[in-house]
């Protein structure tokens, strides 16, 4: 897993390269949504979570309802019919997602995948395929959220009439990876928490989840992704003391008032007597006193990407790795290994083949 992090920069400049893949991609999207025909981005798991953060991108690239974000076994459940299926699956396997690009491609959708295996069954069935360069080999997957995060960036920019600019990226992944140790050491800071919650508002709700997952992933505890506001609507009553809380707040999107509002939900966990971090910019964590976060807060430097769909993008990538250090520094002082994913167990194993016979 952490080698996998540490090539993240460098992935960067390939993925953007790769102009023909997006520019056919994005094209169809244009022509579906010039028809008013849905484009839906579909995943599971870490992929689904990459799904919804490419839907977002697109939709500022192409405002409009015709761009959402579906979970792969409802899409394959009940297809929407024309426009466009855009999957997500890393190898490119995975039978929910196949499933929801036949169900797509016999409901008239024209139909695309974002991979790292060029040789799948998944690339071999769609009309269009962005394959990225590196195959995670980590079950606990970091370039398997990060590769279709930045794909889905180069498809916006051309869907936008513009290029995406991979260097720049490569340089901000580097930024964000010097603060490796911090990330590390607020990891540490939790370990005696017996579960954790991460909430995000926009765009970070996102990453929340995926940070959640990669936890349960990594790590062996129980964890939970929420909206920001979710938190503060009751959940906080089954909140104490060994109960920790990451916020996220990182999304340029109305920054002043998603800030103000998590250092609310902040002083309330406080309160409780919960340990407290966050994933911050630094504009955001300049505007909140110290002790909101009772375990420390990773910094980022604030970044100044110009147009929306880089800084979004800009957003979603630096939380993608920031939130994949911090999962390693809780994954170090859990003493767990996060690249099997329990499955050197025989009981996991064998619940893992259960729950997905095709797998096994």
């Amino acid at each position: 897993m952490e080698e996998m992090i540490a090539a993240e920069p460098d992935l960067c400049e390939p993925i953007a390269g790769a102009r023909a893949d997006a520019a056919r991609i994005a094209e169809a999207i244009a022509v579906a949504c010039d028809a008013g025909q849905p484009v839906v981005v579909t995943g599971c798991g870490t992929s689904e979570h990459a799904a919804m953060v490419v839907a977002e991108l697109l939709r500022e690239a192409r405002p409009g309802p015709s761009i959402f974000t579906r979970q792969a076994f409802e899409a394959a459940l009940d297809p929407a019919a024309g426009g466009v299926c855009l999957a997500i699956s890393h190898e490119g396997e995975t039978a929910a997602t196949l499933a929801a690009v036949v169900a797509a491609s016999q409901a008239g959708a024209v139909t695309a995948l974002l991979t790292a295996a060029p040789l799948s069954r998944g690339a071999r069935m769609v009309d269009h395929r962005f394959v990225t360069p590196v195959l995670d080999r980590s079950w606990c997957h970091t370039v398997g959220y990060l590769s279709p995060i930045i794909a889905g960036g180069a498809i916006a920019s051309a869907l936008g009439g513009a290029t995406l600019d991979g260097a720049w990226i490569k340089e901000r992944l580097r930024e964000i990876l010097a603060t490796q140790e911090t990330a590390e050491g607020l990891g540490g800071a939790l370990h005696d928490v017996d579960r954790l919650v991460v909430v995000g508002s926009g765009l970070d709700r996102i990453a929340a989840r995926e940070l959640a997952l990669k936890i349960e992933e990594g790590v062996h505890v129980p964890a939970v992704g929420r909206d920001l506001e979710t938190e503060l609507h009751g959940h906080l009553v089954s909140a104490d003391e060994r109960c920790g809380l990451v916020v996220i707040a990182l999304d340029p999107a109305a920054s002043d008032r998603r800030a103000a509002r998590a250092a609310d939900l902040l002083r309330a966990c406080r309160r409780l007597g919960m340990p407290t971090t966050a994933i911050v910019t630094s504009g955001i964590s300049a505007a909140w006193p110290d002790p909101l976060t009772s375990v420390g807060r990773l910094v980022l430097p604030a970044p100044s990407p110009a147009g929306r769909v880089a800084a979004s993008l800009s957003a979603a990538t630096d939380a993608a790795v920031a939130l994949q250090l911090l999962a390693v520094g809780l994954i170090h002082a859990a003493g767990t290994n996060p690249d099997l994913i329990r499955r050197e167990d025989a009981a996991y194993r064998e619940a893992a083949a259960l729950a997905d016979p095709a797998a096994g």
